[in-house]
């Protein structure tokens, strides 16, 4: 019987713990991960195995543009897929288009861009081109198919593109390999605009409450392949770090961050609703 007070009274306790403890492990799951790697494992889904393969394939002459359609709000989950497919591409010898249609793109592609570059030595002008920021959205779009010298005329720094090396042989989407928008409002007006009218092969990089929405272009194919979320960056770093050995970054600590502290809530509401239905059943 006194066995029995005893495990009431721990579940009764339980109920009553300060709420700063809960704060302190979920505050310990979330920041951990970012210096020591738990090797949560990370399954890799076709559609993101699609775009590493469609890049891993492309040689020296491939172009893969890039644009960075997105703002600080949803950075947490876009920019490491900025980062893992810029590697890959400099991992690869793929050049690189850099753009975005949105004034805040540039302030967030500009420092990821200049490390990858820097880790690779990958030189401006030769083996990517930063195209920055154009006003007009479905405009510029359609215009790139025509001409993309005449739609931009400078790129981000104010070179002339007539004067940038890499930029002599590509004008427009028929030079482009791939082309990759990264947006958290929708990537439509690059498949009405680019992918039907010229046949652009796209793949996308999306939010990941956007990733739902994403897949009827993915089963029509329209596009060739989808990363959605943090988790779809996190496969692609997967993906590079198998086949290149290139170091696990942002994608996979984030996650890994991320699937910890779900991990301590779900054990917490199991916890709780077991020392609920026991105080209950002593009453």
């Amino acid at each position: 019987m006194a066995d029995n007070r005893e495990t009431m009274g721990f579940w009764d306790k339980l109920q009553k713990i300060d709420r700063r403890w809960i704060y302190l492990v979920i505050a310990l799951a979330v920041i951990v991960p970012f210096f020591v790697r738990m090797g949560l494992p990370v399954p890799v889904t076709k559609e993101v195995r699609d775009v590493f393969d469609f890049i891993d394939n492309l040689g020296p002459d491939g172009v893969v543009c890039i644009s960075a359609d997105y703002s600080p709000s949803v950075a947490a989950e876009l920019d490491p897929m900025l980062d893992v497919i810029i590697r890959h591409c400099f991992e690869r010898k793929v050049k690189v288009v850099i753009m975005s249609l949105l004034l805040t793109g540039p302030g967030l592609v500009q420092p990821i861009l200049k490390k990858a570059a820097d880790d690779y030595g990958a030189i401006n002008g030769i083996h990517y081109t930063f195209l920055g920021y154009r006003y007009g959205y479905s405009l510029v779009i359609m215009k790139m198919g025509e001409d993309i010298h005449k739609t931009f005329g400078a790129d981000y720094y104010g070179t002339n593109l007539n004067d940038i090396p890499m930029m002599k042989n590509i004008n427009s989407y028929k030079d482009i390999n791939l082309l990759i928008p990264l947006t958290g409002s929708g990537f439509d007006p690059w498949i009405i605009y680019a992918q039907g009218p010229y046949r652009q092969d796209v793949a996308a990089g999306v939010t990941a409450v956007m990733a739902a929405d994403s897949y009827p272009y993915l089963q029509s194919g329209q596009i060739i392949g989808l990363l959605g979320g943090l988790k779809g960056a996190a496969e692609y770093e997967r993906l590079a770090h198998d086949e290149y050995k290139m170091p696990f970054r942002m994608a996979t600590i984030g996650m890994e961050s991320q699937s910890w502290a779900h991990i301590a809530i779900i054990l917490f509401i199991i916890v709780g609703n077991i020392a609920y239905f026991s105080a209950k059943k002593k009453i």
